[in-house]
């Protein structure tokens, strides 16, 4: 008590119990663990954390007379909101900030990152999909525009790829409906190929004309002035997405010109110099519609319909989704997989102040697998979405690759050893933790006006990325309170060892400077 050694935690945290225990620190038991539970339910089972608050209960028996009735100096829990912090005093270290929504609930990093710009010369399009809030009229149309002219992107990519075979010598497309200067408002029928396949010739000229609209107006775009949408009203796009759904997902044929196939190569690499992620969108327009605060892979839907996106984000009941708290991401089509499988990182760090920022990088992390082949003509749950709380839920696919992990988690450096035999050993130091290092600390900037600062907290954080076909890394969310459950040898190992040099960065350092920190890594500070 007077070495002001008492600590509490709340929640599955054994090895933080243990650790603060073999340091002679004394444990205060969290009063009405059960109401809590019940009140914020997180990550954890009621009973997992009945469990883990009663052992050794003997052993601390002899001192919790002195300490039930103290204030703790060390708290390590699930929720900011276990902490009574009238009681607080200045030297009282919690595992917590105030606020940290602003980057850790998906719709708060949406709107973060939207305003980097403003705070630093760094553009979130190259590390963080596109996202857009659909409790927010505004930014519901912009996404009703984005999914449009990802269509017509799309079209001129399916072009190339697809109908470079069926070249129409230097012949224009037919268009018997347009005259000299007039809109195009309606087609005729689609014509029908020997193998009975319609063939949809104005498509390419259309999206030609939208794309060339949309590249004069990128080109021309500053940081305070909104894009306005190209070609409202000079087609008509119920009509267009429907044909490019047919083109897109049912098999329908384009035709091409040999003029527009010059057009669309050249149009296409001068709006890759303007948007950042044409690489990594794909052509066939699959977005993600995720509850905009919820965690765990709950609610998430993914979708090639611009008319699903919009009928669940206006009237989905799922439970524990408030009405408009809806964010729609673009999905990543073009990315790194192992296996033929799709994975995703989890990257932890620790944020140790705000007033100056500093921020602490963990050189371990894992990779998280999905249970099923990755495939863009499929969207079930079990392929893409790489949560441990998704997975648990599905057995391996018959058709998955043998060499995918049983427990489908690797450590980084599996995952380092398998690049180098692809002869890529280069890209996890040079592009992918770079990258990482990068789009964390944008994330905390563009959020750190908003988090509730006191000096003596710390947070440690889950960040998940996706690797793009480049080995460039893509910003999924951030987590607050990530998951320490053992569900593999390997998470078992690392999550024991990050919470460990957590420890020793908060605890440890204060007394002995030089300490040492594990893997843990200084990688920011103002």
């Amino acid at each position: 008590v007077q070495e002001k050694k008492i600590f509490m935690v709340q929640g599955p945290y054994p090895t933080i119990r243990s650790l603060l225990r073999a340091r002679g620190w004394v444990e205060r038991k969290p009063s009405r663990v059960g109401s809590r539970v019940e009140q914020h339910r997180g990550n954890q089972k009621k009973q997992q954390l009945e469990t883990e608050t009663s052992d050794d209960a003997a052993e601390q028996g002899e001192t919790s007379y002195l300490v039930r009735d103290r204030v703790p100096n060390f708290i390590w829990t699930n929720y900011l909101s276990a902490v009574d912090h009238q009681l607080l005093q200045q030297d009282h270290v919690v595992n917590h900030y105030a606020r940290v929504g602003a980057f850790t609930t998906k719709e708060g990093l949406c709107l973060s990152l939207q305003n980097l710009p403003w705070i630093e010369q760094a553009d979130p399009n190259t590390f963080f999909p596109r996202c857009y809030r659909m409790g927010n009229m505004d930014e519901q149309e912009a996404f009703i525009e984005d999914f449009c002219l990802t269509a017509a992107r799309s079209l001129l990519k399916m072009a190339l790829e697809e109908a470079g075979d069926r070249l129409m010598g230097t012949e224009q497309p037919q268009n018997s409906n347009k005259g000299p200067g007039e809109r195009y408002v309606s087609h005729p029928m689609p014509s029908t190929a020997g193998s009975g396949s319609p063939l949809y010739p104005w498509l390419v000229e259309e999206a030609l004309e939208v794309c060339e609209q949309h590249l004069g107006i990128l080109e021309h775009q500053d940081i305070d002035r909104g894009t306005p949408f190209p070609c409202r009203t000079c087609i008509d796009w119920d009509r267009f997405l429907q044909d490019y759904y047919c083109v897109a997902h049912e098999g329908a044929r384009m035709v091409l010109s040999r003029a527009q196939r010059k057009q669309c190569q050249d149009l296409l690499q001068r709006l890759a110099e303007q948007l950042p992620q044409l690489g990594m969108e794909g052509k066939l327009n699959v977005w993600i519609l995720k509850p905009g605060a919820a965690s765990q892979g709950r609610g998430i839907v993914c979708t090639t319909q611009l008319e699903e996106v919009l009928q669940l984000a206006r009237g989905c009941t799922a439970p524990s989704v408030q009405e408009g708290k809806w964010v729609v991401q673009k999905y990543v089509e073009r990315l790194l997989t192992i296996f033929g499988t799709k994975f995703d990182i989890r990257q932890w760090f620790v944020v140790t102040d705000w007033k100056p920022l500093t921020v602490w990088f963990y050189q371990d992390c894992y990779l998280r697998f999905c249970s099923q082949p990755f495939s863009l003509r499929h969207l079930e749950r079990a392929r893409h979405l790489c949560n441990i709380s998704v997975q648990k839920w599905y057995k391996m696919s018959p058709d998955q690759d043998p060499r995918v992990p049983p427990d489908r988690i690797w450590s980084s450096k599996q995952f380092q050893a398998h690049l180098a035999q692809l002869g890529r050993a280069d890209a996890w130091h040079q592009v992918m933790v770079p990258g990482m290092k990068a789009a964390i600390l944008n994330s905390l900037r563009s959020a750190q006006d908003q988090v509730g600062f006191r000096k003596g907290s710390f947070e440690l954080y889950g960040a998940d990325f996706l690797i793009g076909e480049d080995c460039q890394p893509w910003l999924l969310e951030i987590n607050s309170s990530p998951t320490m459950s053992p569900s593999s040898t390997v998470t078992r190992r690392l999550c024991a060892n990050v919470q460990r040099d957590t420890l020793r960065l908060v605890l440890d350092r204060k007394d002995n400077p030089t300490c040492s920190i594990g893997a843990f890594e200084l990688i920011y500070k103002e």
